[in-house]
């Protein structure tokens, strides 16, 4: 099964998967987003884009607060 952005709190909660694989599934996710926009995306479709990065990254803070926390600090 693919997951979407729609469900990463979903995979937050997941108690059979291990740390890493929430987080590999967690930037696959936001790598996902960032190549399905195009140069012809609007300011307001790169926004959310963000917008939901951040929301990943502090899930992942979750996990590993270290890692997350270098992924808030590093975005644009």
């Amino acid at each position: 099964m693919e997951y979407t952005i729609k469900d990463i709190d979903k995979i937050i909660d997941f108690k059979s998967w291990s740390s890493r694989r929430k987080l590999d599934e967690l930037l696959r996710i936001d790598c996902q987003q960032y190549t399905n926009l195009g140069s012809d995306s609007s300011k307001a479709e790169r926004e959310e884009v963000k917008k939901y990065s951040r929301k990943i990254y502090r899930l992942i803070r979750t996990i590993d607060k270290k890692l997350g926390d270098e992924f808030l600090h590093y975005m644009d």
